[in-house]
């Protein structure tokens, strides 16, 4: 069970990097039409998805390392 834990608490760690990553190449590719524009426009739709995408991910990999932590205790 404990090795299951770590390979899921791997793997939310792995998706909280890859949505960090695609959320500041989503900034990089701000462009001035973007800053300019009016209402909200595509580049800030996907790195406002993706910063929310990376908060789940750290939620999700600090409950399973809770959990381990829990489970791996002696009784």
């Amino acid at each position: 069970m404990e090795t299951f834990l770590i390979i899921l608490i791997v793997l939310a760690a792995i998706g909280a990097l890859v949505s960090l990553i695609r959320g500041i190449v989503a900034f990089l590719k701000t462009s001035q039409a973007d800053l300019t524009g009016t209402g909200p426009n595509v580049s800030g739709l996907r790195q406002n998805k993706m910063m929310w995408r990376r908060i789940q991910f750290q939620a999700l990999a600090v409950v399973l390392v809770v959990l381990f932590l829990m489970l791996s205790r002696p009784a």
